[in-house]
């Protein structure tokens, strides 16, 4: 007696048919279509035994369903990119939704090096100084007029130069009697403390900080002994080549304050009128 040879599912004989094993067991062609066939996400058939599976993301196509969205031809065996669900050839995705340069205006395409600086983008070929003409890539550069310059360029070109060092300023920089210098060679000549944001002062056209220049100039007070700037309204009294902050011209012995009133002298000292009237 002759052994069966049956479809698992259907039971029906398959001597002299065509079958497909699964996990070692034989379907007729109908069994198998219907029970693990694929769907197409293109045409929404079964993808049949004699036919091409394609998938992508667990996601199947026939292989004349498997195209492009927008322009329709094949992508079998070419580079796609994946778009809200639809697949697209790279020609349509670039014109679609890839950026485009700033300097030809040729798309960017996907997967390309490109630079981008304030919302605008560039093949890495086209990102060159406006001067020299070199890619500038990932070294540093200063934009200007729309236009991107390396630092040497920028630095030949416009830069102002330091009075003191001799070098570009290329950013920030201090003005002093109408010439420029960087913040940090802008110095009190005395203390090489910056000067940048501090109040200072000059004198024989050399900067000095409000210390230096106190300590190195500014006559002593006659009662504290400590320098009168006379910078920035500080008010003080001259008498005979001696001077007083406002507010240390007292008399010696009361301590009353004798600005705008009368006094008298007695040596180095000086008194209101009533404590000297025994002199």
């Amino acid at each position: 007696m002759t052994e069966r040879f049956d479809c698992h599912y259907c039971k029906e004989s398959l001597f002299g048919k065509k079958y497909i094993l699964k996990e070692d067991s034989p379907y007729c062609v109908k069994c198998y279509e219907n029970l693990y066939s694929n769907t197409c996400e293109e045409c929404k058939n079964p993808i049949g035994a004699d036919c091409k599976d394609l998938s992508y993301k667990d996601r199947h196509w026939h292989e004349s369903c498997f195209h492009c969205f927008q322009c329709k031809n094949s992508l079998v065996d070419k580079p796609f990119a994946a778009k809200e669900e639809h697949l697209l050839c790279t020609d349509c995705y670039s014109n679609e939704y890839s950026s485009k340069c700033n300097e030809c205006k040729k798309t960017i395409m996907p997967g390309t090096r490109k630079m981008e600086y304030k919302g605008n983008s560039w093949h890495e070929t086209c990102f060159i100084c406006y001067r020299c003409q070199q890619p500038i890539g990932t070294k540093s550069f200063i934009p200007k007029d729309n236009q991107n310059f390396c630092v040497p360029c920028y630095e030949k070109q416009f830069a102002m130069q330091c009075v003191q060092c001799k070098k570009a300023i290329t950013t920030g920089g201090v003005t002093y009697r109408e010439q420029p210098w960087h913040k940090e060679c802008f110095v009190c000549t005395a203390c090489k403390k910056q000067l940048s944001g501090q109040r200072f002062t000059s004198r024989d056209e050399f900067a000095y900080c409000l210390s230096c220049f106190c300590n190195l100039y500014a006559k002593k007070c006659a009662g504290c002994t400590n320098p009168i700037s006379g910078l920035g309204g500080t008010k003080y009294i001259s008498f005979e080549e001696r001077q007083w902050h406002n507010d240390c011209f007292n008399c010696k012995k009361c301590s009353l304050s004798l600005v705008g009133r009368g006094f008298l002298t007695e040596r180095d000292d000086i008194l209101c009128p009533e404590c000297g009237k025994d002199i």
